[in-house]
């Protein structure tokens, strides 16, 4: 039985708010407690029927440009918005629906969490025979957004994936002295850990699957708001009286504002003020 299970509300498939809550809880402590860093492997994370139908639908990259670098060679990434397949677009709003981040926050301990809908070096990623990413850490800040990267999700999609074909997600300690653990992307299982700026990740080894097979893969992250800084004092609702009106002038959080907007931030900090 799936991790997750998606109801089918006419051909649209949804996932339940409950069952995505509890299967967050019941995984928690397996999360929170694994090494080399927050993560977890979910095999039949979905429905794998629901999976071959974006396979289905995978585009084609043969004319779309590659990364060609020393760092990551034969690499597509494909953004939802992209794709014409109607189960992939599905997919991935769910993937970013209220369910499913309640499902990771219950899961990792995250509170706020927020999906990202410009899908940011997400999407569907394939990578070719020869193709490798190398061990990193990802980029920690959402640019447009300006929010903070905090969960990877991947969901792979090869059926029949060959351990010497290659291609495992390996996960490194984060002092970066070895691989703590290999992940083979095979069909339906899923890799859920967190994005910090020492958590190393990657297959680093060409891959050696037969040049007609590639490595396919979903792939979404998730952010959380900057930290704001407590000491410092925030505007808040903002009420005003109408003119020629009998209506009370808030005085006291006109107060408020006027120290947040012209205090220092040093003076700020100083709780006396």
């Amino acid at each position: 039985m799936p991790v997750l299970s998606f109801a089918d509300l006419g051909g649209y498939h949804s996932l339940d708010l409950g069952q995505c809550r509890e299967a967050g809880r019941v995984r928690a402590a397996q999360y929170r407690s694994a090494d080399p860093y927050p993560h977890i492997v979910l095999d039949e994370f979905i429905d794998p029927q629901l999976l071959r139908r974006v396979i289905s639908e995978f585009p084609d990259n043969s004319e779309r440009t590659c990364f060609a670098r020393d760092q990551e060679r034969l690499k597509f990434q494909v953004r939802p918005d992209e794709c014409d397949g109607a189960a992939t677009r599905a997919l991935f709003a769910e993937l970013n629906s209220m369910p499913f981040v309640t499902f990771l926050s219950e899961l990792t301990g995250i509170e706020g969490l927020i999906a990202d809908p410009y899908f940011a070096g997400a999407g569907l990623h394939e990578i070719r025979s020869g193709g490798h990413l190398s061990i990193h850490a990802d980029f920690p800040r959402h640019e447009i957004m300006g929010l903070d990267r905090r969960l990877n999700l991947l969901i792979y999609l090869n059926d029949d994936w060959q351990q010497e074909y290659g291609g495992a997600l390996e996960l490194w300690d984060r002092e970066m002295r070895g691989c703590r653990k290999a992940v083979l992307p095979v069909m339906a299982r899923a890799v859920i850990f967190n994005t910090e700026e020492d958590t190393f990740h990657g297959h680093p080894d060409p891959l050696t699957c037969p040049p007609e097979r590639t490595r396919r893969s979903i792939a979404t992250y998730y952010y959380t708001a900057p930290k704001r800084d407590m000491m410092r004092f925030e505007r808040t609702t903002d009420f005003r009286a109408r003119p020629g009106s009998h209506d009370k002038r808030d005085w006291q959080i006109m107060f408020h504002h006027l120290k947040a907007d012209w205090l220092p931030p040093i003076l700020q900090r100083r709780r006396g003020v």
